[in-house]
């Protein structure tokens, strides 16, 4: 192994040729530095110099080293300057997971702010169910989750609820009760749902579960879809009806499908910030800091 103090120390001589004057520069000895040379030269197994009464001069394998020399020493100096970037929070990869982001406009706009902030950093952002989301935030593969709910919650996960928002009932717009301003989820009893499968969230699908029964009634579940983009688009179609997040409603755009409240029940679903508290990298707190800002 070469030092990179070694390094400097022939790039001086290469560059002055001149050991008296290379010497001064590096502010030490003219003798240690010849022979400092000598050891490069040996640990090398190769002449770099060639020293007579005239002076210094490179020779042809002091010439292809010299490359080398600078090579190594930037790359090092770039290398110290990320790892202090990325100490700072600079610089480096920050991954978000979410349920869709599309009806949250805070959270869209701390994401941007955060780009335009934090420009060398690497954000990703990935939608994806909230079991998908717990899975990947233990396992070290998400620095931040925004979920409806973190089953089995790890010690070293922390979790703050962020927004409770009302759960809507999606209709097609010939269903009989679509014109109704507001929805008695009772009279639901008979009809047909789509819904997320559960292993995708159980906590979400158990919520929305459990507000049937407080109904009166167990949901006949007729089909399934795992993103909600699709549930939607299957309530379009006639396949039944859909009990979902209000922030669905905002994200879609659709002349086939109405959203109504519920009446009767207490309906409302939570959005959770997590994170790990074993992260030692500081993007996460950057993050946090304009998120709140945003709320």
């Amino acid at each position: 192994m070469i030092e990179t103090r070694l390094l400097r120390q022939f790039i001086a001589v290469a560059e002055e040729l001149h050991f008296h004057k290379a010497a001064l520069r590096l502010h030490m000895a003219q003798p240690a530095l010849s022979q400092a040379i000598n050891r490069l030269e040996e640990k090398l197994g190769v002449a770099l110099l060639e020293r007579d009464r005239r002076g210094v001069r490179l020779l042809p394998a002091g010439a292809a080293f010299l490359e080398t020399a600078y090579t190594v020493l930037g790359q090092l100096q770039q290398g110290i300057e990320h790892a202090l970037q990325v100490s700072q929070g600079i610089k480096g990869t920050l991954t978000i997971t979410s349920v869709s982001i599309a009806g949250y406009p805070w959270l869209l706009d701390t994401l941007r702010q955060f780009r335009l902030a934090f420009p060398k950093v690497q954000l990703v952002i990935k939608e994806m169910p909230s079991a998908t989301q717990a899975k990947a935030l233990i396992g070290g593969d998400a620095d931040i989750a925004f979920l409806r709910y973190l089953p089995g919650q790890a010690d070293n996960i922390e979790s703050r609820l962020l927004l409770d928002e009302p759960i809507l009932m999606a209709l097609s717009v010939d269903h009989a009760n679509a014109h109704e301003a507001a929805i008695e989820l009772k009279d639901f009893a008979d009809a047909d749902f789509v819904f997320t499968p559960q292993v995708l969230g159980s906590g979400y699908h158990h919520q929305l579960i459990a507000l049937c029964e407080a109904a009166g009634f167990y949901p006949r579940v007729v089909q399934e879809a795992d993103q909600l983009h699709t549930l939607i688009g299957l309530v379009a179609c006639g396949f039944g009806v859909a009990l979902v997040p209000a922030s669905m409603a905002r994200s879609m755009s659709s002349d086939k499908v109405v959203f109504r409240p519920l009446t009767g029940v207490s309906s409302s679903i939570g959005l959770y910030l997590n994170w790990n508290t074993d992260n030692p990298s500081p993007l996460p707190g950057n993050f946090f800091a304009l998120l709140e800002r945003a709320l």
